[in-house]
């Protein structure tokens, strides 16, 4: 479903599911210190300590941690079974964001304000803290729920402008890699994305969506997190006013 859809959506009846798909989540500013981010690859033998420090965070209350594997390593022989052209250019569009020529792995961009290096789980929480302590931390309200046969979706006021983001990630995923820099490890990845698309637009005053359940029966199997993120004229991904998981 593209986004055009999703929108359209919000003027049709809403769909009817045979299934309540899940039991309502709901957080609110501050009950999220912040969103990290891991760009990383099967294919990079710097990335698997990263790795397991995005599974640390995926464990830790507060924070919404989020893997995007990147297909540039691709070309070394073992095609990372987790990557995607969409991972690719999220993360460029943080480098138009951060205003630099490249991008690395391991990355990790905190709530799309910064970035670090993603096998530094200690500056990665100094940077969660220092956030969160300077007002740069997750500061709308937002909610999603699952009723029935409907997804809600609800935005605090606030100030700016931004897109209301729907994040489809795997819980975990066992990779046996056979070639490359990783060849013969197996490694368990945590909050895989899979899939993203924009359902939603918020300008500063208090927006509640209502999606067809069809948006979370797309993705079976897949856990979802919607993010309040700020683009730029140019697209690319800015800094994340809010989240929450359902």
């Amino acid at each position: 479903m593209t986004a055009r859809t999703l929108l359209l959506a919000l003027a049709l009846p809403v769909l009817t599911a045979t299934t309540v798909l899940a039991a309502p989540g709901v957080a609110l500013a501050g009950d999220l210190k912040g969103v990290v981010e891991l760009f990383t690859s099967q294919g990079c033998s710097s990335c698997p300590p990263a790795d397991a420090e995005l599974a640390k965070l995926a464990e830790q209350d507060g924070v919404l941690a989020l893997s995007y594997h990147v297909d540039y390593w691709n070309y070394l022989g073992w095609t990372d079974t987790l990557s995607s052209k969409a991972s690719t250019a999220r993360q460029y569009g943080y480098a138009k964001t951060f205003h630099r020529g490249n991008v690395y792995t391991p990355q990790a961009v905190v709530n799309g304000q910064d970035h670090v290096n993603g096998g530094n789980g200690a500056a990665i929480r100094t940077m969660l803290d220092t956030f969160s302590s300077n007002g740069g931390g997750l500061t709308v309200a937002v909610s999603a729920s699952m009723n029935a046969d409907e997804l809600r979706i609800s935005v605090g006021a606030g100030e700016g402008k931004a897109d209301i983001v729907a994040v489809y990630f795997d819980d975990s995923s066992t990779v046996k890699i056979g070639r490359g820099e990783n060849s013969g490890r197996t490694i368990t990845y945590r909050h895989s994305v899979r899939d993203i698309e924009t359902v939603g637009m918020w300008n500063g005053h208090e927006v509640n969506l209502k999606l067809p359940a069809s948006v979370i029966s797309a993705h079976p199997g897949r856990r979802c997190a919607i993010l309040l993120q700020e683009v730029g004229k140019d697209g690319s991904p800015g800094r994340i006013l809010g989240a929450t998981e359902i």
